[in-house]
């Protein structure tokens, strides 16, 4: 009974709450205040928690020292990006339409010997060329010079006023074709890139201004001596050379 008399109230006074809201004369006056913040933090700029987990954390360091990895490694093996080998002057003859060309067939290990246009007339007499062992760039995209198409160049230190060029010599024992390193006979050499890449990526302009000669005459990229398997590429008598 007492249950049923609750219920009974309830109900009553639930009804005459609804009537007195839909009578426009008996609704009561209801302010909505909002919540304000107190004065002092009105105006606070609090910051904002970031909340890393483990594996993300991990994974950030994990990759920054990757980044770190590949940068000194992009700076170490730039000039291996470049097809340098061991060669040898088959022949080589003055340029019948250029007055400051050789033309040459050099082998560099390949099925045919490759020809090649060098602008060595006036700095290397012609008979020096014959038989001579020599290092060559050869991923350089094929060039039409005076009508001939050169497949490669071979590498020479000049002074600074471009008044000596002498070619870079490989020992007499180095095997033909091979492939020259930096720094390390021990080190993994990359592949080489593509002649298209290397003219895309301008590969041989961005490796060349570090390409010198050292106090004792031995070809560097930066520092790091250029080496075959039969011992380093040298050459004549210019120090502190540049090559190209």
């Amino acid at each position: 009974m007492l249950r049923a008399a609750s219920s009974a109230v309830i109900i009553r006074n639930t009804t005459t709450s609804m009537r007195a809201l839909n009578n426009p004369v008996a609704r009561p006056i209801v302010t909505v205040r909002s919540a304000k913040k107190p004065v002092f933090f009105q105006n606070a700029v609090l910051p904002k928690r970031t909340v890393i987990s483990p594996t993300t954390l991990c994974n950030r360091l994990v990759c920054n020292a990757s980044d770190a990895a590949a940068e000194v490694e992009t700076e170490e093996i730039l000039a291996d990006k470049l097809d340098i080998r061991v060669g040898k002057v088959l022949k080589a003859w003055k340029h019948p339409e250029a007055d400051r060309l050789f033309v040459e067939e050099v082998d560099v290990g390949e099925e045919e010997p490759r020809t090649i246009c060098s602008g060595l007339f006036g700095y290397v007499p012609e008979e020096e060329l014959q038989g001579r062992p020599v290092v060559v760039l050869c991923n350089l995209k094929p060039r039409n010079m005076a009508g001939i198409k050169s497949n490669g160049m071979l590498l020479a230190a000049s002074d600074e006023a471009h008044e000596t060029v002498q070619l870079l010599s490989p020992p007499a024992d180095a095997p033909i074709g091979e492939r020259v390193k930096f720094g390390s006979l021990d080190c993994t050499q990359r592949p080489a890139d593509t002649p298209n890449r290397v003219q895309k990526k301008k590969v041989f302009e961005a490796v060349q201004p570090d390409l010198n000669t050292s106090d004792e005459r031995v070809v560097r990229y930066k520092e790091l001596e250029m080496l075959t398997s039969t011992g380093t590429v040298t050459v004549a008598t210019l120090a502190g050379a540049s090559v190209s």
